[in-house]
């Protein structure tokens, strides 16, 4: 289980508030680096290729001090430490939680139960490989001899938010000659534009519903075998153009699905994190096998990284107490995710998921009303297309937004000066909302470039 301490009742939150109220309220952030040449060194951290800067954040050295007291306070360690060794954290449905066991390339047995169900994960690994060989090299072939073209993936939720993110963020690795399609909304529309695009001999279909029984999936999936029927006419033939990601063996039989062709997974691994599981088989399809096993490899050094790193070092924890940090003390009612690269145009999409559906509680483990906010409205959209559309918003509105921004700097498509422009637009991003301009700094342009006094007047509200 995991501890049930109501943060509220902390020494340290009672501390943060204080902090809040009397040190940090009116601080800004020009002040804050003015006054700390290091403070880039002090609140920035590297791992691997990624570099975490949280400079920009208004905070203090003691304001992360009282946030990671926050964490020991709550008993963080503990929970990190139940989450990983496979305790029923999920209380509501008596469940672990254990998609990190997806991604484990460690030889630690992981257990459930008293039982180890690494067997079953490298199992389903090396089925997913096998199938994924097969599509590719061409001895998998539709009911006319053809090699499959188009993979069709049917799911909703997490079945089709993170493969969608990552096939899209991973576009530069897929694998010629496949085409990969999502169908998840049970509008009709959905379903009949991905039709037209494919062919009913080269297209594999893959039904992604743990029960098999997801009202939306199953409609969508029904017309695909009824679309798929009015050409190739054998039932027999579906065998060839449809798999199952699943755990319901009859159903996926009465679809006409080869049980040999069902790739399982289980009860504790939540949607929202499944894309790690047979429901990455997409993905997989869409990159190649040993692309989609380097994704693995690198979510498990960051769940290491999270499980061994001290909390002031710790890149998820530290992302999380800022989260809190905005979301209860200073208000903040949703947080703004700009991935500089129109690779992840899906992220901020897999992320509201990610986010919302996890921290969508208003009672907590006790099974009392909570006192505060658990999570943010999670949006956003690619830079440089958000400046043109909300960024007014953020820069001048009367909202206090945090924003994430992520970039590459590296580019996949090095074009022209393309890429110097996109980082130039990112940099100029973040230093715009770390510094702001006062009026008095804007009355100075105003005036310099030309506008009337009365209009300056008009326009900086002197």
């Amino acid at each position: 289980m995991l501890p049930k301490i109501d943060p509220t009742n902390t020494q340290a939150w009672l501390l943060l508030k204080k902090h809040f109220e009397t040190e940090m309220r009116q601080a800004h952030m020009k002040d804050l680096f003015a006054n700390d040449a290091e403070r880039f060194q002090k609140f920035s951290l590297c791992f691997n290729d990624i570099v975490f800067d949280y400079s920009k954040n208004i905070i203090t050295t003691k304001t992360k001090q009282l946030l990671l007291q926050l964490a020991e306070d709550c008993q963080l360690k503990e929970a990190i430490h139940s989450f990983f060794s496979g305790v029923k954290i999920n209380e509501t449905e008596n469940r672990a939680v254990l998609h990190t066991a997806l991604r484990n390339f460690s030889d630690n047995p992981v257990l459930v139960d008293g039982k180890d169900i690494m067997p079953q994960v490298r199992k389903v690994l090396q089925q997913m490989q096998a199938f994924t060989v097969r599509v590719h090299d061409g001895s998998w072939q539709g009911y006319t001899g053809k090699k499959i073209k188009y993979i069709v993936n049917i799911g909703i939720g997490g079945s089709d938010l993170g493969p969608v993110m990552v096939t899209e963020a991973l576009k530069p690795y897929w694998v010629e000659g496949i085409e990969t399609y999502y169908v998840s909304n049970v509008d009709g529309t959905h379903i009949a534009e991905t039709l037209k695009k494919v062919t009913p001999d080269e297209t594999l279909f893959l039904v992604a519903s743990k029960t098999f029984t997801t009202q939306e999936t199953m409609t969508n999936a029904h017309t695909a075998r009824s679309w798929f029927l009015s050409h190739a006419k054998d039932e027999a033939h579906i065998a060839k153009h449809f798999v199952a990601l699943s755990t319901n063996e009859k159903e996926v039989v009465k679809f006409g699905i080869d049980p040999e062709n069902m790739f399982v997974f289980w009860d504790w691994v939540g949607g929202r994190y499944s894309l790690w599981s047979a429901i990455g088989l997409s993905i997989a399809l869409t990159i190649g096998y040993s692309n989609f096993e380097a994704l693995l490899k690198g979510a498990y050094a960051m769940d290491q990284h999270f499980a061994t790193t001290k909390f002031d070092q710790n890149i998820p924890v530290i992302l999380a107490l800022l989260g809190i940090w905005y979301t209860n003390f200073w208000g903040a009612q949703t947080e703004v995710i700009l991935p500089y690269d129109q690779y992840m145009h899906r992220f901020a999409a897999y992320f509201q998921q990610g986010n919302m559906e996890s921290n969508g509680k208003s009672v907590n483990r006790n099974g009392t009303k909570v006192a505060y906010a658990t999570g943010p409205v999670i949006w956003g959209e690619p830079g440089t297309n958000g400046q043109h559309a909300f960024y007014q918003l953020i820069h001048q509105g009367t909202l206090l937004i945090p924003a994430d921004f992520i970039a590459p700097a590296i580019s996949h498509n090095p074009i022209g000066d393309h890429h110097d422009k996109l980082l130039s637009n990112f940099f100029a991003q973040t230093e715009a909302l770390m510094l702001g301009k006062s009026e008095v700094e804007v009355k100075a342009e105003l005036l310099a470039a030309g506008t009337p006094e009365a209009q300056v007047k008009k326009i900086t509200n002197l």
